[in-house]
């Protein structure tokens, strides 16, 4: 007998039209979740191959996120109008496309262009997948399907780094790139007959295109700005040119948002200090992240001599810790609070960075590298889940969505710039990150400065982060249902559903 949901075209968990929507979602996010990551493998062969300075190395990381971060919460907003499965399969293959002009690209130039248009595909495809999960399933099984994508989208990435080291060390350096077009292919078949379109019917109102432009514009001009800098100097009037552009779009996109009828960043969501504390330890963490995956593959490729699959896999034991620890620590947030887990999280990780910063010239890994990343895996499974439930806990549950678009757009800006700043921070000058006897020392500082940032997100969190007694006080609605606490380091947070 058909029931009530089925009449309404849901899916069940254990239905085969279920498991092909989770096909479908978990490859299609896979596809965003490992480009962020195993790019950085190829770096030094990119560098090599196309010769890339290091701002060239930058922009390469730089190009897909700028667009990711600058778009993802207009993705969403296009989903909900227009569609999510539609949304999704045109983010899937428009990142197709632009990962076969990035596996094609004859010159750095074409490579960045072509990295910067794949962000725009990232941005429609990773909100779409999590929207295509709340409005496809059964209500009774939506948490387990959400489960089970964020449990295999962590093993994904767990394989990724594998897959990429091992592609540009036995092959190329494109390989990393046009791998996704066959993948794209299969998610694309798979969504078209299996996967359910819907929309909401309440997004109305005009999108907040100007909100959308001026944050690419404040983005864009600041981390140009930057990444120009060691170059050309500060007095170069290319570099104040493009810092003042970066200046004056963040204060054209705070103007915008504070008097746009339906804005891309409703002001309003700070007003809680919570979710405003969780969001500055999220732009901490994720910058000093976004340090440690730019330099550390470099570092472990050009002046420890580490082969790409090597370098590639250094990091998989974060990925493995915080598949296992990730739940435990959302569990021991509620029990405690979360401002414990967010204070001491960040201060392990710190640990980690400077353990991190030995690494020289024919560092082993077992003695050198593994005590670092085992120290960050296990601040890092201590602080992201009770991160990412604060973040989500701490507003009413009509602004769920906004506050789960919120916190991934703030962790992606924040790797953004920290690729941007941290070689200027830490020294770099005119020289090149494809040069030993320059990469260390500049790795080294930066990796200090990178636990300095961590620790400042400890102190942030100790202030502003409630413990238990002042969480239980001001429960709010989405206080009181349960939250989906693994988040993949380079993924989106997830969130319950936007009604």
């Amino acid at each position: 007998m058909r029931g009530p949901e089925a009449s309404l075209g849901l899916v069940r968990y254990g239905q085969p039209r279920g498991r092909w929507v989770l096909v479908a979602t978990v490859l299609g996010s896979a596809m965003a979740f490992i480009d962020a990551t195993v790019v950085n493998i190829a770096l030094p062969r990119i560098g090599a191959d196309l010769g890339a300075g290091a701002a060239g190395l930058q922009w390469t990381v730089n190009g897909y996120t700028l667009s990711l971060a600058s778009l993802t919460l207009i993705g969403g907003s296009l989903s909900d109008r227009f569609g999510r499965r539609r949304v999704f399969v045109v983010g899937v293959t428009w990142f197709a496309v632009a990962s076969l002009l990035c596996g094609m690209a004859p010159s750095l130039e074409a490579l960045i262009a072509a990295r910067i248009t794949q962000g725009v595909g990232g941005a429609l495809l990773t909100p779409g997948a999590l929207a295509i999960l709340e409005s496809s399933f059964d209500p009774r099984d939506r948490s387990r399907a959400i489960g089970a994508w964020s449990g295999l989208g962590g093993i994904a990435g767990a394989l990724g780094p594998f897959l990429g080291g091992w592609l540009v060390e036995a092959a190329s350096w494109r390989l990393v790139f046009l791998i996704n077009v066959p993948l794209a292919a299969v998610v694309v078949a798979v969504a078209q007959r299996h996967v359910p379109e819907s929309r909401n019917p309440d997004a109305g109102g005009r999108l907040d295109v100007a909100g959308a432009l001026t944050a690419a514009a404040g983005l864009a001009g600041l981390t140009y700005g930057f990444t120009a800098w060691p170059a050309l100097g500060a007095s170069s009037p290319t570099v104040i040119a493009a810092l003042a552009v970066g200046v004056a779009g963040m204060v054209g996109f705070m103007l915008v948002e504070r008097r746009a009828q339906t804005p891309m960043l409703p002001l309003d969501v700070f007003r809680s200090r919570a979710f405003t504390a969780a969001n500055l330890v999220t732009f901490a963490v994720y910058a000093a992240l976004g340090g440690v995956f730019f330099l550390l593959v470099l570092q472990l490729q050009i002046t420890a001599g580490f082969e790409p699959l090597a370098a590639g896999t250094a990091l998989l034991p974060v990925t493995l810790l915080m598949l296992l620890l990730s739940a435990r620590a959302g569990a021991l947030a509620e029990r405690i609070g979360p401002r414990l887990p967010m204070t001491a999280g960040p201060v392990v990780c710190a640990c980690g960075f400077l353990l991190l910063a030995r690494i020289g010239p024919r560092a082993s890994y077992l003695t050198d590298v593994l005590p670092g990343v085992l120290a960050l895996g296990l601040g890092l499974s201590l602080t992201v889940a009770p991160l990412t439930a604060t973040a989500l806990g701490s507003v009413d549950e009509r602004h769920a969505g906004i506050a789960s678009g919120v916190n991934n757009a703030v962790a992606r800006a924040a790797g953004l710039l920290a690729v941007a700043v941290l070689p200027l921070v830490a020294g770099l000058g005119a020289g090149t990150l494809t040069d030993p006897a320059v990469l260390a020392p500049t790795y080294r500082a930066a990796m200090r400065v990178c636990a300095g940032l961590l620790l400042a997100g400890a102190a942030i969190a100790a202030v502003g982060v409630p413990g238990r007694a002042a969480a239980a006080a001001r429960p709010t609605e989405a206080q009181a249902r349960p939250v989906r606490r693994y988040c993949a380091i380079a993924g989106t947070p997830l969130y319950p559903r936007r009604d």
